[in-house]
């Protein structure tokens, strides 16, 4: 039953994603989880081998109720030290005898999580789409998982683990690692336990559980897809391509490693987009469209398959390494898919991402470094298109000095095999730049490394993307930005139809980048577009953000819905600010806020929280 410890890899510093101190460079421990019974029953045994003498150990955790700690079956001393306000409280376990070389020991560590877990949300079923069952998931980037595993929450850690989970036999449980089977709990007939494990070395980030009434649809011949039965056959056709992602990526990256690749599709208070835990991509249901046009998600999460989840950023000050190759890897999918010209497209959507992220934080502010200092920052607090698509910048900027697309992705495959299954930073990462193109290194040398990397704001360098696809849309913001109120009559429903979806999104954000359209503007355009009328969540809420801009009050409870009846930060946060800065709906804003904080996840709720000044500390 129990997971060999991960390799010979060893670190001997403290991470600052960290509460911990590693006490010893020899030791490296690997966690299994013996059951999770909703809602507080975790079980986790850490096993230590190799040459330390010491009998001590330090893990992270936060808002965990220990009760006991066991070594090799005997008791052992264990202190918890004084509360972070963001990172948690250090475990301090004392063993009862010293280590030998070479043995093995398993320490046990029974605890209960804290109903308010950052890592978890536990839905009632009327927050669910079927309304019968409860519902569980977990989200543990980045420094989460502390709140539900006592654990080395650092992602310069990585190991394996066996899990076996128990729930109601009407449920099903599924994880970030292989499905091991499945067999009646024999301790209590009215439930199931599910067996899960994971073989490949992997950060603690990327620890994840999902339990609810799931059904499954295979996809592909390494893939099914798994929602409640209200999502699921709209999520097999959303991500019908799934394979063929696969496919090109590995041509492009190399064999995927993980055996199987699922994708969950969870209720709406998911956070994110997507997550790419390993064997198991989450999935926000924002994704479902009904014509896979918002499919490249998927392609990205992929992506991570091989940069961020094989080879991964050894603290989040690197994140850029974990986002801005997965970023410039799925584009190479979707170049591969589709094309060049659409590369580039999406490459000048992703630029305008990161000019209003700048714009957010300030163009001054270190945060938009692309290796951020971190000391005593939460790293949710940090999140934003930076990593994402300053990381990108560069590395497309480096790939046109070093040679075109094909050159620079022999790099960036090499750059994955040499690194793989470690993590990295991001001098290691240069160092090795060097290295392989070593006959340009007078090209290299010319890159303002410190512009692109320590110093805040826009890049340094502005790459000249390829405009076919976006002429239509600049076409049609500059008519929209120039026109009178007179001439409003010029437009018809004409305009759009022969726009893609993504070339309407296009249109809708070059607009958000202008001073706010006159009302007679907006209204107009709702009249020749309808597009109150569309469902896709990337038109929607480019549009309501528009309308808000513009003073348009018909709008606000528009907005102000799809702020709370999902819960993706992309759109949660910008939607719920918009009406914020809408002077005459301040209040209205913190008003619904406040009445749907308790259904949000955790970490949604602490940074819109923030966002409307509605108090400065975590929700409870």
């Amino acid at each position: 039953m129990l997971e060999d410890v991960a390799g010979s890899r060893t670190f001997s510093t403290a991470s600052p994603d960290s509460v911990t101190s590693v006490t010893c460079a020899q030791c490296e421990p690997a966690f299994i989880c013996e059951e999770h019974r909703a809602p507080v029953a975790n079980l986790p045994i850490l096993v230590f081998s190799g040459k330390c003498q010491t009998s001590c150990t330090t893990l992270d955790t936060k808002d965990l109720k220990i009760s006991k700690v066991t070594a090799n079956g005997q008791a052992a001393k264990f202190a918890l030290g004084p509360k972070h306000s963001f990172k948690g409280t250090p475990l301090e376990i004392t063993l009862p005898f010293d280590l030998s070389r070479g043995q093995h020991v398993i320490v046990e560590v029974t605890y209960e999580t804290a109903p308010s877990a950052s890592a978890l949300q536990w839905l009632t079923p009327e927050q669910t789409a079927g309304k019968k069952h409860p519902y569980l998931f977990s989200q543990c980037q980045a420094t989460h998982c502390r709140s539900m595993v006592p654990c080395q929450d650092t992602p310069a850690m990585k190991h394996t683990y066996y899990a076996q989970v128990s729930v109601p036999k009407e449920l099903v449980a599924v994880m970030s690692a292989v499905r091991d089977g499945q067999e009646p709990d024999p301790q209590d007939s009215s439930r199931v336990i599910y067996r899960f494990r994971q073989p490949v070395p992997m950060p603690s980030y990327l620890i994840a559980i999902v339990v609810g009434a799931l059904e499954s649809r295979e996809i592909g011949p390494r893939s099914r897809v798994w929602s409640e039965k209200e999502f699921v056959d709209k999520a097999a056709f959303e991500f019908s391509e799934t394979e063929t992602m696969l496919k090109t990526a590995e041509d492009l990256a190399g064999p995927y490693v993980w055996g199987q690749y699922d994708i969950l599709v969870l209720p709406p208070s998911f956070p994110y987009g997507g997550m790419e835990n390993p064997c198991l991509t989450f999935a926000t249901p924002t994704l479902l469209a009904g014509d896979r046009s918002l499919s490249n998600v998927i392609a990205h999460e992929i992506s991570h398959s091989w940069t961020g989840n094989l080879v991964t950023n050894k603290t989040w000050e690197h994140f850029w390494l974990n986002e801005g190759h997965t970023v410039y890897l799925e584009r190479m999918i979707g170049r591969s898919m589709e094309s060049e010209q659409f590369r580039q497209f999406k490459a000048m959507g992703g630029w305008k991402d990161l000019q209003e992220s700048v714009n957010t934080f300030g163009a001054n502010n270190p945060l938009t470094n692309l290796v951020p200092n971190m000391n005593e920052v939460d790293p949710d607090d940090a999140f934003s298109s930076v990593p994402y698509e300053k990381g990108f910048a560069l590395l497309y900027h480096l790939e046109e000095l070093m040679g075109g697309p094909e050159v620079f992705m022999g790099f960036v495959k090499s750059y994955i095999q040499m690194f793989a299954y470690s993590s990295v930073t991001t001098e290691e990462w240069k160092k090795y730049l060097f290295t392989y193109f070593k006959n340009k290194v007078d090209i290299l040398n010319k890159v303002d490394w410190n512009a692109w990397m320590h110093t805040p704001g826009m890049p340094p360098v502005k790459p000249q993307y390829d405009t076919t696809m976006a002429d239509a849309c600049i076409a049609l913001c500059k008519r929209w930005v120039k026109t009178k109120e007179g001439d409003l009559g010029n437009f018809s429903e004409v305009d759009v139809k022969t726009l893609s979806t993504h070339q309407l999104i296009e249109f809708l954000s070059l607009l958000l980048q202008e001073e706010p359209l006159p009302l007679s503007h907006v209204k107009r355009m709702q009249e020749v577009y309808q597009l109150n009328a569309f469902n896709n969540a990337e038109i929607r809420f480019r549009w309501l953000r528009l309308c808000v801009k513009s003073k348009w009050e018909d709008a606000v409870p528009m907005a102000l819905k799809m702020a709370t009846e999902q819960g993706r930060m992309k759109f949660t946060r910008p939607l719920f600010k918009e009406v914020y800065n809408f002077d005459k709906y301040r209040e209205e804003a913190v008003r619904v806020f406040v009445a749907h904080r308790a259904a949000m996840h955790p970490v949604t709720s602490n940074l819109v929280a923030k966002d409307l000044k509605v108090d400065t500390g975590k929700s409870t």
